[in-house]
């Protein structure tokens, strides 16, 4: 067993006890005061699809990019108009694959596309992602429930199942998506410290990758949004992020960021920026949703927003420190970015800049 060292065996203690862009209409100077939040945001979306590579597949870290910059729109009410023709030239398609035809990573597009229908286009078409959570529905409801098994999987198909539910006002998808979810919880999550392992081969290892939970932080946060009040599930997916969120709150590093291995401050010690960008999404959506208290999580999220705004994001807009495509903690280099880095930065930026009462929204 690998020992988390001595800060994160303190936490462990802890938790046990407490359980270039183009202007659109701009919002007045009265419902969004000036801030530079939302500056920090068109530059680093600017940026990235000016200078980013491979932008044109409908995979994965194109679609956090995207889900990102939607919300880069709604905030700061300018758009580079990226996201609208990315989805047109896949023809609003998920990837597939006949050997995993239910892998999590070729539905993360479908959330992209869902803002798109959501915010500003419901005329398009929706029945690439029905045809396929329709399909993994029946699966499901055959009794296979191990596809997320995985930690990123919550964030990459969670919230498509919840959003179509509520569209299609079919109960079976948050039926299919609470087992799929329950399997995960119950292979993945670890009550002791309220984190998640990436995945079966970490369990015990002490090992808990910043990027993997902030993918399930971010995953609870948008099902939360949409998920009715009244719904059953509701309970048990609050309970989990509210103690992920205690558990962050004190493995915050002083500087502002979380360690890309949450637990050992020693192991890859330098900036992480898409694990802290995601916790900085989901806790900041806490506040101001009322389910976290300001006075304890407002500092939390300003502190991550400025090692984000002023390390992070460098002068010509590149949001650097992002840790690789991978599966577990790694160093992050200055000039390493990535599309699902920005989209992280944007998410980040849309829940701070409404605590400021800067956003468009």
């Amino acid at each position: 067993m690998r020992f988390p060292g001595i800060r994160g065996f303190g936490v462990l203690a802890a938790v046990a006890v407490a359980g270039s862009l183009l202007s659109a209409p701009a919002a007045t100077a009265e419902t969004a005061p000036a801030c530079p939040i939302t500056g920090q945001m068109v530059a680093a979306g600017n940026y990235w699809v000016t200078n980013g590579t491979n932008l044109d597949a409908p995979d994965w870290q194109n679609a956090t990019f995207h889900v990102g910059n939607l919300a880069l729109v709604r905030t700061t009410g300018q758009s580079n108009h990226k996201t609208l023709p990315w989805a047109q030239a896949n023809g609003y398609q998920l990837p597939a694959d006949p050997k995993r035809p239910f892998f999590p990573d070729n539905q993360a597009a479908g959330e992209a596309y869902l803002d798109l229908y959501t915010y500003f286009h419901p005329e398009i078409s929706l029945d690439s992602i029905r045809t396929r959570i329709k399909d993994e529905v029946a699966s499901v409801q055959a009794g296979h429930r191990d596809y997320w098994n995985y930690v990123d999987a919550l964030n990459m198909a969670m919230p498509s199942f919840a959003r179509m539910s509520v569209i299609d006002h079919d109960p079976s998808y948050l039926d299919a998506m609470d087992k799929l979810y329950r399997t995960s919880e119950r292979k993945l999550y670890n009550e002791f410290t309220g984190l998640w392992y990436r995945d079966e081969r970490f369990k015990g290892s002490g090992v808990f990758w910043s990027r993997g939970n902030g993918w399930a932080l971010a995953a609870l946060t948008k099902v939360l949004q949409v998920l009715p009040t009244d719904d059953p599930r509701r309970p048990e997916y609050l309970r989990v992020f509210k103690k992920m969120a205690f558990s962050l709150s004190l493995l915050q590093r002083r500087d502002g960021f979380w360690n890309s291995d949450l637990l050992n401050p020693w192991d890859h010690g330098g900036p992480e920026t898409s694990g802290t960008a995601f916790f900085t999404y989901g806790i900041g959506w806490g506040i101001s949703a009322g389910i976290l208290d300001a006075s304890r999580y407002r500092p939390v999220v300003d502190k991550a927003w400025t090692a984000l705004s002023t390390k992070s994001l460098q002068a010509n807009g590149l949001v650097g420190y992002v840790q690789p495509v991978g599966d577990r903690p790694a160093t992050a280099k200055a000039t390493e970015t990535s599309a699902f880095g920005v989209g992280a930065f944007l998410l980040a930026g849309q829940e701070v800049a409404k605590l400021q009462g800067c956003s468009a929204e």
